[in-house]
């Protein structure tokens, strides 16, 4: 494969629809540090991934536009289709820079579907100076939030920072100005800040705020989402052992997430959802 043309998939597609783009990069051995870097920019998506053959499983490493990230789902989701297309439906292990995964993918003439297993998962209450510079970075105030989903800092390979909303209206809203938002993420280590609407105890609204990989919103973030899950269980929310996550809507990039949960406190997350081709 040539380096500088990489695969360009959409991870959590509807029907053939939305979905979060991200580029794929399949090859013999990593370009530098530099030229990764430079890809993933003319790639132009919030993230491309860098995948090579390393015995039985694969390198893998992230790239934003203008940062390396340890862990991106939703980049993850799309390799394990473009895998599975190149080389048989399977289970891929995956080492990243800091944790071993795997990632399933199918594929049949009309669809292909992936999914990953997360890395441990671990969250804590978000403390009042973070908390209050992101409400002010989103114009909004304390009586905003969700009461009964405390801010928090949720971690499952990567930290972001969850806002749970009371009001769709005010999720479908959120603005920001992205050097402040990047400056906050990157002086508080955030990967994304998650603003979530609970439509149900399993149904959530999501809109994630990506300004330290130089991106305004992501239409659909399995890196967060699988920490958000995580942190549904650390509080003992009603999930059911699955929850949805209906991401991008308001991008008009509508995305489904599908997070399930076992019961173990820390363990791995199941994140799934369709791919196509851009």
């Amino acid at each position: 494969m040539n380096l500088m043309h990489p695969l360009r998939l959409a991870a959590f597609a509807i029907d053939q629809q939305g979905g979060n783009p991200a580029g794929v990069v399949i090859a013999d051995h990593h370009p530098t540090v530099a030229e990764m870097r430079q890809i993933a920019a003319d790639v132009g998506y919030s993230e491309t991934v860098f995948a090579r053959a390393d015995g039985d499983g694969w390198r893998v490493r992230y790239f934003s536009p203008e940062s390396e990230v340890p862990f991106c789902g939703h980049a993850t989701i799309a390799l394990g289709a473009a895998l599975a297309d190149r080389f048989g439906d399977g289970i891929f292990d995956l080492t990243l820079n800091a944790a071993q995964i795997t990632v399933e993918g199918r594929h049949s003439d009309t669809h292909l579907h992936a999914a990953l297993q997360s890395p441990p998962t671990k969250s804590k209450p978000a403390t009042e100076p973070v908390t209050e510079a992101a409400l002010q970075l989103f114009g909004l105030t304390a009586n905003d939030l969700d009461p009964r989903i405390k801010p928090s800092l949720a971690n499952a390979g990567a930290d972001h920072l969850i806002l749970t909303l009371n009001s769709r209206a005010t999720l479908a809203g959120m603005a920001y100005p992205l050097d402040t938002g990047k400056k906050l993420m990157r002086t508080h280590g955030l990967v994304t800040i998650a603003l979530v609407w609970p439509a149900s105890d399993t149904l959530f609204h999501v809109r994630n705020a990506f300004a330290s990989g130089g991106v305004l919103e992501d239409p659909a973030t399995g890196a967060a989402a699988a920490a958000f899950a995580g942190m549904l269980r650390d509080i003992d929310w009603p999930h059911g052992g699955e929850i949805t996550l209906i991401q991008g809507e308001d991008m008009g990039a509508k995305s489904m997430i599908t997070a399930q949960i076992s019961p173990t406190p820390g363990s791995s997350i199941r994140i799934s959802g369709g791919v196509r081709y851009l």
